[in-house]
Parts: structure tokens; C-alpha cells; sequence
């Protein structure tokens, strides 16, 4: 998989970062501030920083930490098909496997898409 490849002007690796922070913002309200992608052969990383709600914050303060990994492992199962979806469409293989974790001290989380075949677009009915 090329990671230079251009969309709309942008790398493959700033188009799947945009796409992450994108999706966690329109689930939960607020997007991360920073992100970076890391391709390597079958494995996407994005890794996002600055994620947490004010709220979340808060409750992280206030030694809710469980809770708050709990709502986000939430947020992320909900997540799972837009992403892998998305993701499936930038690069033209499947998603064969998602995993999404947070930390909150200090406020990182990740998304891996472990990535399968090709995918072979639909060449409708045959003439045959």
C-alpha cells in the first residue's frame, strides 16, 4: 500500500487521521487535537491525542477513570462499522480485525486496523 498516496491533495496518512478525529468528534462531541497515522505493510495505527471531554476530564479528576474508559470503549464499539467502512474505502482492502483503546493520564487513544485482501469491486453481471 503506497502511503504517499495523494487524496484531494492530502496523504493517505493525513486522510485516515482526519477521518478518525472526524468520526470521534460527530460520536462524542469532540474530536482529538492532535493525530498521527502509522502505516506498516497490514496495520494502520492512528494515534490521537487530547481526547477527552471537559466531562471526561472531570470525572478523570475526580477518580472516575473506569467509568470514563468504560463510555469510551463504548463510543468506540459504536464507531467500529463507520470506521472500518471508511477505512476499507481509502486503502481498497478489508478490515480484518479493529481494536481501540484510551489512556486518560496522559490523554491518548488508538485505533488499529489490522488490514486483509483487496477488495474487488463488484463487476456486476457477467455477459456470459
Amino acid at each position: 500500500m503506497p502511503h504517499t498516496r495523494a487524496h484531494g491533495g492530502q496523504s493517505l496518512k493525513s486522510v485516515l487521521a482526519d477521518l478518525v478525529v472526524q468520526t470521534m468528534q460527530e460520536y462524542t462531541g469532540r474530536g482529538a487535537t492532535r493525530a498521527r497515522t502509522i502505516i506498516d505493510q497490514d496495520v494502520i495505527m492512528v494515534i490521537l491525542e487530547d481526547t477527552l471531554t471537559k466531562g471526561e476530564r472531570v470525572l478523570v479528576e475526580r477518580q472516575r477513570e473506569d467509568e470514563v474508559l468504560r463510555i469510551r470503549r463504548t463510543f468506540q464499539d459504536a464507531m467500529r462499522d463507520d470506521l472500518c467502512r471508511a477505512v476499507e474505502a481509502l486503502v481498497g482492502r478489508r478490515v480484518e480485525a479493529f481494536m481501540s483503546t484510551n489512556h486518560t493520564q496522559p490523554d491518548y487513544a488508538i485505533e488499529i486496523f489490522v488490514l486483509g485482501e483487496l477488495l474487488v469491486p463488484d463487476a456486476g453481471p457477467s455477459d456470459a
